[in-house]
């Protein structure tokens, strides 16, 4: 069974970190199977959730034995709660309480989230505005950012749960599609009910693991677009004040200089995803393109399915809470991953040197800021760990490696214009083969996209001057 709560994976054809990727970021906890075969999926508040007593293997063995007389009323009002959801494939509702009971519980280092003071508010304003300025020299895209705000982390929470919806919904959604239509005809008249009990607590585990995996990654992030992704809303570049206070902690760089480094991140990330208008539907295209690729391995379902009484409606049961259900990976899968991955190292290279190239004339910790943030990926950071969990991607530090490196080297061979000049189509940008060979794609003969539109147009123009002309002969 899947380390991941979602049933599956990661890419099985990156085994660059041999078997850490299946044991990092599952903030959910860990516990047997379940009915849906999500692993760590116990019940929130102490029901064989993360700390409490019973377990997945059966959701409901916390409400007897160990549990607290006292807590018996709120068990069951959760428990009720659960069965009766009959939203999406997600309760986001339910993700959201937790996310905010993780981020009011505090960090594993014991500190407490805290309400952003005026003062900070006017450093970050202050740090964004400057970081837009020094990013004017270094390239062509113009600002992004039209405000710049300072978060808590439980305003990262509330800003940022729209997105992470837009993320989780299309996978969640087509797993509980492919689990709930394998069944054979005569096998889902008599699991009916059952299934139906188990979508609803289907929808509450989600939200549980989703809920308390963006409650912990709030208590780590410094930004909006830790992981590649806008996160917030278009055209805010937002900042956490009490994290970045914890990031630069043991660095033995100023505070000013840790804020300013990490706001020409930001502010970058917004000038980028501002400016390239096709740059978001194609990275979220990507998840939704994974999402249309996963499949339910049959064969197991056939032997436990082969083997069932269906006048023995506790076998099914069984069966459901032995993980009959286990996604597989695809080929779908793997090229919407590839892509995405390629996407993703690509934006993050882009900043990456982009931010160096800002910062090194001005800050003395430039170098050892952009180390401190590649080591920060390397060692798979919350971010990362983070996306892992949720849709089963694992970004290679790698691949931003190797994408900063190509983006440097095209800013020395075609300038900054000729460099962001490529974001102007997604068949311009560099793939992942490129990757490998920088040089011959920074030397390779430059495709001009508005000669092929000129050319698209003039072609299109003349069919319809032809058919107008046939069209005068009929008359």
């Amino acid at each position: 069974m899947s380390d991941t709560p979602f049933g599956f994976g990661l890419p099985p054809e990156e085994p660059d970190n041999g078997d850490e990727g299946k044991k990092k970021g599952n903030p959910g906890g860990q516990g047997g199977p379940n009915p849906f075969g999500f692993p760590g999926m116990g019940l929130p508040g102490g029901l064989g959730g993360p700390g409490g007593p019973g377990g997945a293997d059966n959701p409901f063995a916390a409400m007897f034995g160990s549990m607290n007389p006292n807590d018996l009323g709120a068990a069951f009002q959760q428990l009720g709660q659960m069965l009766s959801y009959e939203g999406g494939p997600v309760n986001w509702d339910m993700a959201k309480d937790i996310a905010r009971q993780t981020v009011a519980q505090g960090t594993a280092d014991g500190v407490k989230d805290t309400s952003v003071g005026i003062a900070e508010r006017s450093a970050v304003e202050e740090a964004v505005r400057l970081a837009d300025h020094w990013l004017d020299g270094v390239t062509s895209l113009p600002s992004g950012a039209t405000t710049a705000v300072a978060w808590s982390r439980a305003e990262w929470v509330e800003a940022t749960l729209p997105v992470w919806k837009e993320l989780v919904d299309p996978v969640a959604e087509r797993v509980g599609a492919a689990m709930g239509g394998v069944l054979p005809e005569e096998m889902q008249a008599m699991a009916g009910p059952l299934l139906g009990m188990m979508r609803s607590m289907g929808g509450a585990m989600f939200g549980q693991q989703i809920g308390q995996a963006v409650g912990v990654l709030a208590g780590e992030v410094v930004g909006s677009t830790d992981i590649g992704l806008p996160l917030g809303p278009a055209g805010k570049a937002a900042l956490l004040p009490l994290n970045i206070e914890g990031f630069g902690k043991d660095l033995g760089v100023p505070s000013d200089e840790v804020r300013l480094y990490l706001a020409l991140r930001e502010a970058a990330h917004a000038r980028l995803f501002a400016h390239v208008p096709w740059l978001r539907s194609h990275l979220f295209g990507a998840v939704e393109g994974y999402a249309r690729g996963i499949k339910v391995d049959t064969s197991k379902l056939e032997d436990v399915v082969g083997q069932l009484d269906p006048s023995n409606p506790e076998q099914l049961q069984e069966a459901l809470q032995g993980g009959m259900f286990q996604p597989q990976d695809t080929p779908e899968q793997k090229a919407a991953l590839a892509r995405l991955e390629t996407a993703l190292a690509l934006v993050e290279g882009w900043v990456d040197a982009v931010v160096h190239e800002a910062a090194k004339p001005r800050l003395t910790s430039a170098d050892a800021m952009r180390e401190t943030m590649r080591r920060r990926r390397a060692s798979g950071g919350p971010a990362e760990q983070t996306f892992a969990t949720l849709i089963g991607l694992e970004l290679r530090p790698r691949r931003l490696r190797d994408a900063s490196r190509l983006w440097a080297s095209l800013t020395d061979a075609r300038g900054v214009d000729g460099r962001d000049g490529l974001w102007e189509h997604p068949d311009m940008l560099p793939t992942a083969s490129d990757l490998d060979d920088p040089d011959g794609f920074v030397h390779r003969e430059q495709l001009d996209f508005s000669e092929i539109d000129k050319m698209l147009g003039e072609a299109a123009e003349k069919r319809e001057q032809q058919g107008d002309g046939e069209g005068e002969e009929k008359k």
